[in-house]
């Protein structure tokens, strides 16, 4: 298992104890996670943290931080970050969100571009697809969504690691609880917000890194593209041999862009 030295705390947030961790040093990046929760350390953010301080926060209701009921929506938590972000004195931070963390990401900018100081999105939710369908995560079993989000889980070294051969009881109910907390969030419309791209012309003036793998399976690539249309100024990058999880399937690729990209 890839290591690194979490400092784990639990920060206040109005009636909300939001668990964060911080690892690193450097510059500040703010890592927004995906719909099934965190998956643990991985090697790209080993080699990150040589230069930036990564502050990774749980979600309120996927298993480390604690179910917030007034949290009903996914512009609702985008505010709570945002609220997290002014009272820890931590803006404008950079910020790199994947999937679901990507549309938290691409929601707190639409409301308040001052929150970032550059924005990465990788393989992000929260827009309809112009063409295909985001896949649905309530119609298979999270073993098969995983298995999915690669090309390939046997040719993809941190999959095993990460996810685990077999799931154990521990994961599984991890696993569950992320599911119920991003249908209660995101199932109606499924994964996206209808107004969400007329938004983003508001982060016009923030750097924006858009990247996706070139055969996702779970949010498709016309996403991508769509994003790269509604922010002005914004990069697309695709990187070739990557499904959903470009940072674990081509990893040293995708360390390239954003070490080149973060500055």
């Amino acid at each position: 298992m890839t290591e690194l030295n979490w400092a784990v705390e639990q920060i206040r947030v109005g009636d909300a104890d939001l668990v964060v961790e911080r690892a690193g040093q450097g510059p500040l990046v703010l890592l927004l996670h995906e719909e099934l929760g965190c998956p643990g350390t991985t090697e790209w953010q080993v080699e990150l943290a040589k230069n930036h301080t990564l502050i990774q926060v749980h979600h309120p209701g996927f298993s480390r931080t604690e179910s917030v009921q007034w949290i009903s929506s996914m512009r609702d938590l985008a505010c709570f970050y945002a609220w997290f972000l002014r009272e820890q004195k931590l803006t404008p931070t950079a910020v790199i969100g994947f999937s679901l963390g990507g549309w938290i990401a691409a929601e707190m900018a639409a409301n308040d571009p001052s929150l970032f100081s550059k924005i990465t999105l990788v393989g992000a939710a929260g827009i309809q697809p112009p063409v295909g369908e985001i896949l649905d995560l309530y119609m298979i079993t999270a073993d098969e969504y995983l298995r999915r989000s690669v090309i390939d889980p046997t040719a993809t070294a941190e999959f095993g690691s990460l996810y685990g051969i077999e799931q154990t009881p521990e994961q599984y109910e991890a696993f569950e609880e992320a599911r119920a907390e991003t249908a209660r969030l995101a199932w109606k419309p499924y994964m996206f917000n209808q107004s969400l791209p007329n938004l983003l012309e508001a982060v016009a003036n923030v750097p924006t890194l858009i990247i996706w793998g070139e055969k996702d399976q779970i949010v498709p690539f016309s996403v991508g593209e769509r994003y790269r249309a509604a922010i002005p100024g914004s990069e697309l990058l695709t990187i070739s041999g990557a499904g959903h999880r470009p940072e674990i399937e081509q990893k040293e690729e995708f360390l390239k862009a954003v070490k080149g990209f973060l500055g």
